[in-house]
């Protein structure tokens, strides 16, 4: 289906993606925004105009067909139906079949022959070569109104999509020599402060520099919680300011913000697709030719059998024949049912970058997941400093300098609880030395700071009471000598209990994967009733482990947020990212973000996806037996044009109508 918008000459296929623009003026055109923010639900005035010129057409098409119809069965002179009938006729064709004809023109321009355009314009020119002139209109007028519903749907979904997610405000205030001054939010630069006015959207990513302040980040997460920040945590672009006004120093350009990866991410889902789609527009390919070659036997070979051969009546039966065989219910309906499947799950915080990893998720069988950040918090607090040769600040200010060169949930809590005394703190030479932890030079001392395996790898020796401690543990060695250890605690989610269970529930297999110590991960594991859960885990490890599950023939989702966890992303069948805490790597890797970070909604993904499938294959048995029955009788001389008019555009419209039954669902 094309469709070209005369405001900003963008065209959409099938699947309602652009195909003639680039990202920037793709993202204004599906916002139905003209390059400027719009709030959600609110309807533009252009697009209202926009729309009104589109339906016109139709409605003049329409009316003047009625009136043709009432013209010939209630004008009896002859002079109307010699000589007006078929110019009044055409004068109602011409609204509806001109944009098909062309389109059936510039289709065959382009080597697709038997596109769907083509069917239609042959089927209503050749009715009007028969003296249906009425029947004619009404093929091309209704297969018109179903492009418009088509259009309606696909617009209806791009706005739920971006609705949620083009909340990027035009300007913004940024402090230069201590004035607020009002700018484009792509002129910041990092390190800027800029300054957030109660009811406000935060136009880019940074650092809360204000003691503590409230913020809505439905548009990133889906969900309305106002969430609390205190200095210097992480303030994302999109959020909206609650309270008070708030400072924020900036820490990436507009175009790197998370929600610009966002849109980026929505935009680029849509040319992804599932496998039921491919299917479909090969299956078209192959279908429809063999339509017109059967329309063209219908209408000629009975020549040779039939001895009252009439040649108008054969022509007659191969043009409804045409008609019915038209492929735009699957056409229309299965790309808007995965479209609204991706919509769907935006709105619930969730972004798949592909319909097809929609259908990936209504196979999986195993969910593994990475403990820290996924299942856990990832806010970690120092718990105890336990010293062994020097001094407690000492070994605070020396693990804090070398962990401040990660970014690491653990590592930040360390560095936030050594506050001042990293001042004026130079670390040199840092090597990360992966699954083990950091090694570097401070002051002239060589420090290592990690897990135990690092002391091992550098031949250190320790205090082995410290492998009994349950707790999450930073050990420190300097030159070369163990100098203690700092004790870190983590909290499991609020919903990692009930999404495990919810997952059970779904008969998936659970698996826990993590690279802190076995305790650790047992004690969690416990806790959240999890049976098969692995600690002491390299990078290597967790990618050695996803590869025996699927040597099991295993369908996998990996479910994890930090920069260790990109490569068993890119192997699992779908990875899933945490994209609040998540690292960019990670959300690059990923197949399908999670924006809260909430473990629950990977039951929501797999649910989603279920009942994607289940309306896109409802439309495909719909439209597929509708069309045997209406051939068969087509065939026979049974049906007539107007049947197959009902036939063709009615099955369109109920697979349109089912396809946007997607967008009602809900999730808890």
């Amino acid at each position: 289906m094309i469709n070209t918008d005369p405001n900003h000459k963008h065209t959409y296929d099938a699947q309602g993606n652009m195909t003639c623009c680039t990202l920037e003026e793709k993202i204004d055109a599906n916002t139905g925004t003209p390059h400027s923010h719009v709030e959600a639900k609110q309807i533009p005035e252009f697009e209202k105009e926009s729309a009104w010129k589109e339906y016109l057409p139709a409605i003049i098409s329409f009316i003047v067909l009625i009136s043709g119809i009432v013209l010939d069965n209630f004008i009896k002179p002859e002079f109307f139906k010699k000589y007006v009938r078929l110019i009044w006729y055409i004068v109602a064709y011409l609204p509806v079949g001109i944009p098909v004809i062309k389109d059936a023109v510039t289709s065959i321009a382009k080597g697709s022959f038997f596109s769907e355009f083509f069917l239609m314009s042959i089927a209503t020119i050749g009715a009007f070569f028969i003296g249906e002139y009425s029947e004619g209109v009404a093929v091309m007028l209704f297969y018109a109104v179903g492009e418009l519903f088509q259009s309606a749907a696909v617009k209806r979904a791009k706005r739920s999509i971006k609705s949620l997610l083009d909340v990027r405000p035009d300007t913004v205030s940024v402090i230069r020599n201590g004035v607020a001054t009002s700018i484009s939010p792509s002129e910041v630069k990092i390190d800027e402060t800029i300054q957030v006015k109660p009811g406000e959207k935060v136009a880019l990513d940074g650092e809360l520099i204000s003691e503590v302040s409230s913020f809505n980040t439905a548009a990133l997460t889906g969900e309305s919680k106002p969430d609390t920040k205190r200095k210097g945590e992480q303030v994302l672009a999109g959020m909206i300011n609650l309270n008070t006004v708030s400072e924020i120093k900036v820490t990436a350009l507009f175009k790197d913000s998370k929600l610009s990866r966002i849109l980026e991410l929505v935009q680029e889902a849509t040319a992804r697709k599932a496998p039921t789609q491919l299917f479909i527009s090969k299956f078209a390919k192959i279908y429809t030719p063999i339509v017109v070659f059967l329309a063209v036997g219908i209408c000629l070979l009975p020549a040779l059998f039939v001895s009252n051969y009439v040649f108008n009546d054969w022509l007659y039966r191969a043009l409804v024949f045409l008609v019915i065989s038209c492929p735009c219910a699957l056409v229309i309906s299965i790309p808007l049912g995965y479209f609204g499947g991706i919509g769907l799950a935006s709105r619930n915080g969730i972004l798949f970058k592909g319909s097809n990893y929609l259908d990936v998720m209504t196979k999986i069988d195993t969910v593994v997941m990475d403990k820290t950040g996924t299942l856990t918090k990832g806010v970690f607090k120092v718990q105890q400093i336990v010293p062994v040769g020097i001094n407690e600040k000492e070994l605070l200010k020396l693990t804090a300098a070398i962990e401040s060169k990660s970014t690491h949930p653990i590592a930040l809590a360390i560095v936030k609880q050594a506050g001042e005394l990293l001042k004026g703190v130079e670390v040199q030479n840092v090597e990360e030395i992966s699954g083990h932890g950091l090694k570097g030079t401070i002051e002239g001392k060589e420090v290592l700071a990690g897990n135990l395996k690092l002391l091992k790898k550098f031949n250190i020796t320790y205090d082995t009471a410290v492998e009994n401690i349950i707790e999450t543990i930073v050990v420190v060695a300097v030159n070369g000598k163990y100098a203690g250890y700092i004790t870190i605690a983590d909290e499991i989610k609020d919903d990692a209990k009930q999404a495990i269970a919810d997952l059970q529930l779904l008969k998936q297999k659970i698996v826990m994967l993590s690279g802190d110590k076995q305790s650790v991960v047992d004690k969690v594991a416990k806790e959240l009733n999890i049976v098969n859960a692995y600690g002491n885990l390299l990078p290597e490890d967790k990618v050695n482990k996803v590869q025996s599950l699927k040597d099991e023939n295993r369908t996998i989702a990996f479910v994890g947020d930090g920069v260790n966890d990109a490569p068993v992303i890119a192997l699992a069948d779908a990875g899933i990212a945490m994209g609040g805490l998540g690292s960019d790597a990670t959300i690059e890797t990923a197949d399908v973000v999670i924006q809260n970070d909430m473990p629950s909604k990977i039951v929501t993904s797999i649910k989603i996806g279920k009942v994607t499938r289940k309306i896109v294959w409802q439309n495909i048995i719909m439209a597929m037996g509708v069309k045997i029955i209406v051939l068969a009788l087509g065939a026979g001389g049974i049906a007539t044009l107007w049947e197959a008019v009902f036939a063709d555009v009615g099955v369109a419209l109920l697979a349109i109508l089912n396809a946007v039954r997607i967008q009602t669902k809900k999730f808890s």
